[in-house]
């Protein structure tokens, strides 16, 4: 078995089949792990949602901001934004399934195998006072709290505080806080502090805050991070971390990697189009 991590897709749906064939993906002996933002900014989220829920168990989804961001607006009527495309899959006759199937994804996935460190997929990153299980608990906290009830998150998720970890934070805040670290994370400082809206390139030398897998103290060290969400980082591969975030939407690439034997990455370039707004 073959496992084959692919960067965040955003509705990219041509790139994402043309990706696949590729990588010659066999259903009888490879898996498919996806880093979030199936959806969103692309011009077929639908197709995406329909392709990859269809890939049944060779698929692991995690969720994403923008996943997340369709969940509230198709079950918490929350606004849409100018820059979603999100009109096809809320006018699909499918939709509720979709919504359904997206709803059970985790946000934090784990597995080890053979002798290698344990893989950790997230969408965006991890502050560095969390172990790998710690991350994967309060993923489960938030988990259990989207099964039970959706519409109470949702009406909660939106905001950038609480803006540091804290074992005291309860409810609502630490879904927040948990759902921002796991989905939208870029950096932090030392002490678990985040600046969601620093994006772009990472921040010069001299600020107090650095790309979340720099930091010499985090506790995560011990397993293989797996991620998106960062455009502007595109392919990244060092110990401990691959970023696949390679900007397909933007005019990039989708990227694919070999989880198994670290080959060089394949990446399949944008196909083009005019992004909302544009």
């Amino acid at each position: 078995m073959t496992r084959y991590a692919i960067g965040d897709v955003q509705g990219c749906y041509e790139e994402l089949r043309a990706l696949i064939a590729r990588l010659k993906f066999s259903a009888d002996r490879d898996r498919l792990w996806f880093v979030g933002d199936l959806v969103n900014r692309g011009p077929a989220s639908l197709e995406v949602l329909r392709y990859v829920r269809a890939l049944a168990d060779n698929a692991i989804v995690v969720l994403g901001n923008h996943d997340l961001h369709l969940l509230a607006v198709a079950l918490g009527g929350h606004r849409k934004r100018r820059s979603d495309t999100l009109d096809d899959i809320l006018a699909a006759p499918d939709r509720e399934a979709l919504c359904e199937w997206l709803l059970t994804r985790p946000l934090a996935h784990a597995q080890r195998s053979g002798d290698r460190p344990a893989d950790l997929i997230v969408h965006a990153g991890l502050v560095p006072q969390w172990t790998a299980d710690k991350a994967v608990a309060l993923a489960q906290e938030v988990e259990a709290a989207l099964r039970t009830n959706p519409v109470a998150v949702f009406e909660h998720m939106y905001g950038d505080e609480p803006d540091r970890w804290s074992e005291d934070l309860s409810g609502m805040a630490r879904i927040r806080y948990t759902i921002n670290v796991l989905t939208r994370l870029r950096v932090c400082t030392p002490s678990g502090q985040i600046d969601l809206k620093l994006k772009g390139k990472p921040p010069p030398a001299d600020s107090p805050f650095k790309p979340w897998f720099d930091l010499d103290t985090r506790r995560n060290r011990d397993v293989r991070v797996i991620f998106g969400h960062w455009s502007a980082l595109g392919f990244v591969q060092r110990s401990g971390v691959i970023g696949l975030d390679s900007g397909c939407v933007w005019g990039g690439t989708l990227t694919a990697f070999d989880l198994d034997t670290d080959r060089a990455p394949i990446g399949m370039p944008c196909h083009g189009y005019q992004l909302p707004g544009d």
